[in-house]
This record gives structure tokens, sequence and C-alpha cells, in this order.
């Protein structure tokens, strides 16, 4: 029960765009998804956001988003075309970030007198009706992340009797007007209207979720700037998100931190935390970030002498899912956009 449901047939074959918009640099990628062979990622490009004088940011994205196509058209087919025989792509998945997107969480319930048998007509019925509206913002994916049965959650859950049910809804909303202009540049260099466009932060949830299945219970603390995030994953759920916003100070930061242990320390006043913190970080900051939270004194906030284990989710982590034939430095967005592609078709059976 997703917007881009449509974007995950099963083909034996098929050759896939990925464009990841950040709020300091654009990349983009090609990756090629074959049945039974590990996915390859055949090319990859980032170019920084360069503000002019005087310039509007989303001004500056835009033209670098631009640049970008062009590399990719002209530097990136070609490898296509020598690695699979042809420059055809099929889909086209666009990842955008802060300040330009916004995720939320919301549980929907379903509960009658007598047993019923929870269908997807249920779920379409009520996604609808409870469809998240808000003036210059566009939903451009609904993804169900969570499904609950008298009480058990279960990943199969349709045709089966329940007398109470209740959904997990990640939400990804998109600034309007950027989601119009990004659409319109890679439209035209790519002549297509297969452009997927959704939120970074629900792509990268639901990406460690696939990469690390046998975490029920985890924090993400996703420090890619210049907006913080936490999500909290209890018993295999979504259950909560909170944005640190950037005026907090650079990640790293002793504001940060502060800043970062206050909203861990709100948390806990509602829910058990999970003693596991997955980091997710520019890779040149990411040591730094660790180890400035391991000194934090983060223990007290689990009422323990024994601080939290935290993670460093690492370019490493992926590529054993992805296949980078590519000599470029691998690039954690990027693969976490190709990991979250192949895993939406296994998770989801599209």
């Amino acid at each position: 029960m997703s917007f881009l449901a449509g974007l995950f047939k099963k083909k034996q074959s098929e050759s896939v765009v990925l464009i990841d918009i950040g709020a300091a640099s654009v990349a983009g990628a090609y990756v090629h998804y074959k049945e039974g062979e590990t996915p390859a990622l055949l090319y990859t490009r980032r170019l920084p956001i360069e503000i002019r004088k005087e310039e509007p940011h989303e001004a500056a994205m835009l033209r670098a988003l631009s640049i970008l196509c062009e590399n990719l058209i002209n530097e990136g087919s070609p490898i296509l075309v020598r690695t699979v025989g042809n420059g055809s792509v099929d889909n086209i998945l666009v990842s955008i970030d802060a300040p330009w997107q916004e995720t939320s969480v919301r549980t929907e319930s379903f509960e009658k007198k007598d047993d019923f048998i929870f269908t997807k007509s249920m779920v379409a019925k009520v996604l609808e009706q409870t469809k998240d509206v808000r003036q210059k913002k566009i939903v451009v994916d609904e993804s169900i992340i969570g499904t609950i049965l008298n009480g058990y959650e279960t990943s199969d859950p349709y045709g089966k009797k329940a007398h109470r049910a209740s959904i997990v809804i990640l939400t990804s909303l998109i600034d309007q007007r950027i989601a119009s202009s990004v659409t319109s540049i890679v439209q035209s260099a790519y002549h297509t209207k297969r452009i997927f466009p959704i939120t970074d932060s629900s792509l990268r949830y639901q990406a460690l979720c696939y990469a690390f299945p046998h975490e029920h219970d985890m924090l993400i603390l996703d420090a890619m700037e210049p907006t913080t995030s936490i999500a909290l994953i209890r018993r295999g759920l979504f259950v909560d998100m909170t944005e640190v916003p950037a005026e907090s100070g650079a990640a790293g930061s002793s504001q940060w931190i502060e800043k970062v242990t206050s909203t861990f320390s709100k948390l806990a006043e509602r829910y058990p935390l999970p003693r596991t913190i997955f980091l997710l970080a520019q890779q040149t900051k990411t040591a730094s970030l660790q180890k400035r939270l391991s000194s934090a004194n983060l223990g007290s906030l689990w009422l323990s002498d024994n601080p939290p284990t935290i993670v460093s989710v690492l370019a490493s982590h992926i590529v054993s899912f992805i296949r980078q034939i590519t000599t470029a430095a691998p690039d954690l967005p990027l693969l976490l956009m190709a990991l979250y592609y192949q895993a939406r078709g296994k998770r989801w059976g599209f």
C-alpha cells in the first residue's frame, strides 16, 4: 500500500537511475538489477551545491541538479550501454532531504464487534479517508511499515481473521514547488514519467531495517545534516520520529550533543529506550561523532552504568547487498537508495 507500488514490478532485469538531493550536494547513480544476481552499481557522481551571492538555496540546488543530469547522461549512460547492452532506463528514484521534505508516522486502527477478514481494500479505504493533506506539500509516498493483528505484529496480514487490527503508516511529504521543479528537470533529461520521489528519512529507515533484519529494537540517529532526525523502532515497528533543528549547531558540537541527549531523554519518558543506536553521518565525520556521543554519558538515560552500543553505519555494511563496479569511492546515501529499491521489491513482492 504505497504510492511507490508501481515502481516495484517484478522484472528479470531492469536499470534504475538514483538521484539523491541534499542540502549541501546532489548525487546520481546507475544501478542494474537482475533476478538471481546482486544488484550492480555502475556509476556514481556527487556534486556540491554552490550558492551564488544573493541566490536562493533552491535555485542553487536546481542548477546543480541540471548539471548532475548532464553528467548522468554524458558519462553514466555510455557505461550502462557497455555493461548491460543498452541505455534504457526503467525507473528513476529521487530521494529528497531537508529542508524540502517532511516525514510523519501515524497509526490507524480497525476494530469490530465480530471477527472480520483483514483485506487490502479495507486498508486502501482508511488511507484515503485519513490522507495527510497540508498546504504547499504533496504526499509522494505512504508506506505501511507495520501491521498488528489481535495484538501481534505480522508481515503477511491480508486474508487473515481478526477482531482488532492496526497499521503503522510512514508518510513522505515534499514541498510542492520543489517536487515540480525537480521532476521537470529530470523528465527533460530522460523523457520519462516514471520518476518516483521519496523523502530521505523514510528511505533510510526502510533500508536500514533491511540491512539489519535482526535488530528489532533500535534508535536511528540520522546526522546527515543540516537537520538531525531520531527514529525509535520497537519490536520492529516504527514508533516515533523527532527532528533536531539545524539551529542546534553543527553535528558534533556541544550544543548539538546537548540537544540530542535532551531528545533521547524525552523519548525515555514515554518508552523504554533500545540499547542500540545506529548512527548515520557523513563518512568523514562518523568516527568523531561516535566518539563525542560515547563520551556524552548517555548511560544515565538508560538507568544503567553501561552506555548504549553505538553502531556507525558505513558503506561496508551495504556493499554485501550491492555490488559496486564503479571505482569511485562508496557513497553511503546512494548505496542506501540502491538497497531500498532492492528491499522494497523483496519485502512487498511487487
